[in-house]
């Protein structure tokens, strides 16, 4: 295994071990880097900075309480709510009182969020927000924004040393602290060793696990696979939501109509112009998204299709508020302005993932976690609209203190020790085989679709065996480290699936259709709980897992 040498980039220490390592490009890992600074920081990104990341692609914006009349405990009260009753509400209440702050943050690197006439910050509503707090960028553009702005920061940033074209694969060990990262080429290659003091996971959700989905292909879970073969404690990741209106014209990833359309008045209809939120939710199509994408796919698989029209509320001014929807369904051959607009529920966030306290810290030592790869507790069940971006500054800015006031980690080797797979063998197997990828393609498709297909909008014990049963078929055939952690990644949210017997936000259980008081807790478990799980339920076992 090699250890990359990249003397001309940004400081590192004497012994050429990394201070703080930040795994992933995107709004929470760069965020980190900045907040750090002047400490050096690598950040270590399988695309070039920013294009892997979900946070580019947000278009809905950032929730916080800054408009006159609202408040961080309003924030706070519509959080708990769409949570379904396991928000950590200490968390919440750190968020929604830290996001005016977090806000002023990203003003200061330039980021352009729309003000009106007066200089005010303007401020949009989105589904299950009781007041107009979602600050903007030109209608739909906030990720972007905001990404271009801090990719611009952090170029200019001498502390900030920023590797691309490696994808993370597996935690490095030694006397139960983490000391780096072992990572592999995006583009294939030998397995490199990058050993460092702190290391910080934002490598993002776990949206490309499932067939349809707005995120982009790095999003696969690798992160969370990561932590879980080092022996990470996990959280909650059985909630996944599904955003309602994808736009449903066969792309992967699928183009997303923002929550904000239906925030100014678009209605949900059926191909004969029936509007069918009205008679299934008091908020219509400001319901919480579970209820939304649940009704869509319930249209949809009737036959009777479903379309976001947006044409008496925005119409003629599609085009200048929402940029971005209106050029994807322009390179699809719809016009918004004058055309109902297919949708459908697309993988969208991960609640779940990594647990961390209030200050990123995982169950590792010397391992923190941010953005969407990390579970807080923030989202409990079902994320409430544009809270995830505000979730991925204030805990990134938490993480940064919280190395700051450690002070220099322990200076010790960077052992070889390695979780889980051996990443020698993974090369001696990627060496030999044939040069065409068609058979891992392969695999990667079939894995994608027994998650969409038993572990997505609807699920049952039955069909999750079933997903689950497949994913044991794939480990079987895996050829590379890089598909082994989707398969750990998806087991570990189906094994969750499988043992939360009731219906919860982002999880529902048509067996099980009814909200469980007695499971009003989050849950919280290891690799090894969600292999005990898998046993049982591929074995046809009926009764469940408690999960701990």
């Amino acid at each position: 295994m090699a250890r990359l040498n990249l003397d001309t980039a940004a400081p590192r220490s004497r012994d050429g071990i990394d201070d703080v390592l930040i795994v992933g490009g995107g709004l929470a890992g760069i965020f980190t880097a900045l907040k750090l600074a002047p400490r050096p920081v690598t950040i270590l990104t399988a695309a070039p900075i920013g294009e892997g990341a979900s946070s580019a692609w947000a278009q809905g914006g950032m929730a916080a309480a800054v408009a006159e009349g609202d408040t961080p405990e309003k924030h706070l009260a519509d959080t708990l709510a769409a949570g379904a009753g396991i928000v950590d509400e200490a968390i919440a209440r750190i968020m929604t009182r830290e996001a005016r702050g977090r806000i002023e943050d990203l003003l200061g690197y330039g980021v352009p969020f729309d003000r009106d006439l007066a200089g005010r910050l303007t401020v949009g509503r989105e589904a299950a927000h009781s007041e107009r707090r979602i600050v903007h960028v030109r209608g739909d553009m906030a990720g972007q924004a905001i990404m271009a702005a801090l990719i611009e920061t952090a170029r200019q940033t001498p502390s900030i040393r920023l590797v691309e074209g490696f994808v993370g694969e597996t935690l490095v060990t030694a006397d139960g602290r983490v000391t780096g990262v072992v990572a592999r080429p995006a583009v294939g290659g030998a397995a490199v060793l990058f050993p460092a003091r702190a290391v910080v996971l934002a490598t993002g959700g776990i949206g490309h696990l499932y067939a349809v989905t707005t995120n982009p292909p790095q999003a696969n879970g690798h992160g969370l696979a990561m932590a879980a073969r080092a022996g990470a404690r996990l959280a909650d990741p059985e909630f996944v939501q599904f955003h309602p209106t994808a736009v449903a014209v066969g792309r992967d990833p699928a183009p997303l109509a923002t929550e904000a359309l239906r925030g100014e008045g678009a209605i949900l209809i059926d191909a004969a112009g029936r509007r069918f939120m009205p008679a299934i939710h008091p908020d219509a199509e400001l319901a919480p998204r579970d209820v939304v994408a649940r009704a869509i796919h319930a249209e949809r698989m009737a036959g009777r299709g479903a379309f976001l029209d947006c044409r008496a509320a925005i119409g003629a001014h599609f085009a200048e508020r929402f940029p971005t929807v209106y050029a994807a369904c322009l390179s699809a051959g719809i016009d918004p302005a004058i055309m109902p607009i297919p949708v459908a529920p697309a993988a969208h966030y991960h609640m779940g993932g990594v647990w961390t306290d209030a200050d990123g810290r995982t169950s590792l030592e010397g391992l923190w976690a941010c953005g969407e790869v990390a579970s807080t507790g923030a989202h409990g069940a079902n994320r409430l609209a544009s809270n995830s971006l505000l979730e991925a500054v204030v805990f990134a800015a938490r993480i940064a203190d919280d190395i700051r006031g450690r002070g220099p980690a322990p200076r010790g080797p960077a052992a070889a020790q390695s979780s889980g797979f051996d990443t020698d063998a993974v090369g001696a197997l990627e060496a030999s085989a044939p040069r065409s990828p068609a058979s891992e393609v392969h695999l990667v498709a079939e894995i994608r679709e027994a998650m969409q297909a038993h572990v997505g909008v609807l699920r049952d014990a039955e069909g999750i065996a079933r997903a689950l049963a497949i994913l044991d078929a794939a480990e079987r055939r895996v050829r590379t480290q890089a598909t082994l952690n989707m398969i750990v990644a998806a087991r570990i949210v189906a094994a969750a699936a499988f043992a939360r017997t009731e219906s919860r936000g982002g999880h529902y259980r048509s067996d099980f259709p009814e909200t469980d008081p007695a499971q009003a807790h989050r849950s919280l478990l290891t690799l090894d709980d969600a292999r005990r799980v898998a046993v049982e339920a591929t074995a046809g076992h009926g009764r469940s897992v408690a999960v701990a």
